[in-house]
């Protein structure tokens, strides 16, 4: 999923989940961010103060993406929560433990990760904790099928559109899936991300994939509101509702009208939207920078850029910044170290 699905839809699914405007875009901006985290270290300070830092993503084109442990630091908790799942038959017992790592729609794993950001609101980061927990609730929807690590399980052939948009040249991706590296979606490109096609594939176990993404993330916006019901409530079990069906019809026309590869584009057309009032909440004015004037980095050290030592502001303890990055951690933490145990899967 993009930035169209992890900022705006998040924002609206909050909103219709009840939490206030402020509250929602906050939780929407932490959403997008993980994305964007791409820096880790420590960041130093004129005081000698120190904070450090994780990071959620890897550029594209990064080396460590060719690295084991990064990936499992990085793509499995915050992009590819494993689902537990099984192997097909005929699949020997060595190989078992890589099934147990393809990412899986709701999966049980995915339920104990939203439990526990439920049940964590009294850090002054849960706001940001339940933004990253969307996120990767989000993705076990779009990266279903696809393991965070490097390994076959991942290899994609015969990829092509089955719908109507036809924005892609299926024989271009094809070439380029052959020179990707095997992790994650790497090999399927974006088609897990476009809110608007349908596709197929054969996967690294010979299966034949046929996916509908509008569906999918249709179904994905349902579950995020539902959670965050739950979350107002305090109450992981709670009996909701979810989107109710005028706004799921807008949620689903704007999926399917915007036929556009760039969800900078998609984005700006969505945030248009929530500010014509085209939704059950009314009009509201949202944005999102990942740096520079307006980002959560600039305005709590002063600057995007990472400097050899920032002005330190008693401000920053409180900053959305450093308070994401509190919550960044502790996803991770809980994920590798609290859940992914109880299933068997040692991650790092």
């Amino acid at each position: 999923m993009q930035i169209d699905f992890h900022h705006t839809v998040t924002y609206i699914a909050a909103r219709l989940a009840e939490f206030p405007h402020k509250d929602a875009a906050i939780i929407a901006y932490a959403a997008q961010y993980v994305d964007d985290a791409t820096t880790q270290g420590i960041v130093f300070f004129d005081n000698k103060a120190l904070y450090e830092r994780i990071s959620s993503a890897h550029k594209s084109v990064d080396l460590k993406n060719l690295y084991a442990p990064e990936n499992q630091k990085v793509w499995m908790p915050f992009h590819f929560l494993p689902g537990n799942g099984s192997p097909d038959i005929g699949y020997v017992s060595k190989s078992t433990f890589i099934h147990k790592l393809i990412c899986l729609p709701d999966s049980q794993v995915a339920k104990d990760m939203v439990k526990a950001a439920i049940l964590d609101q009294d850090k002054p980061y849960a706001l940001h904790r339940l933004g990253i927990t969307m996120h990767v609730y989000a993705d076990t929807w779009a990266h279903q099928g696809f393991a965070g690590v490097m390994h076959n399980v991942n290899k994609v052939n015969d990829i092509s559109e089955t719908g109507d948009s036809n924005v892609f040249k299926d024989v271009l991706v094809n070439i380029i899936s052959k020179s990707t590296p095997e992790l994650g979606h790497g090999q399927a490109n974006v088609f897990p991300d476009m809110p608007f096609l349908s596709w197929e594939y054969v996967n690294g176990q010979g299966k034949k994939i046929v996916r509908n993404n509008t569906d999918i993330f249709c179904e994905a916006a349902d579950c995020l509101c539902k959670t965050m019901k739950r979350y107002r409530l305090n109450n992981p079990d709670a009996a909701v509702t979810g989107i109710g069906e005028s706004d799921m019809t807008q949620i689903r026309k704007l999926f399917t009208d915007l036929k556009d590869k760039s969800g900078e584009y998609r984005h700006k057309e969505w945030t248009k939207k929530i500010k014509q009032g085209v939704f059950s909440f009314g009009s509201a004015t949202i944005s999102y920078a990942e740096d520079g004037k307006g980002s959560w980095k600039a305005d709590a050290l002063g600057s995007s850029r990472d400097l050899f030592e920032h002005e330190y502001k008693e401000s920053f303890l409180t900053s959305d910044w450093k308070l994401f990055h509190d919550a960044l951690q502790l996803h991770r933490i809980t994920v590798a170290h609290d859940i992914l145990p109880k299933y068997g899967i040692c991650a790092a």
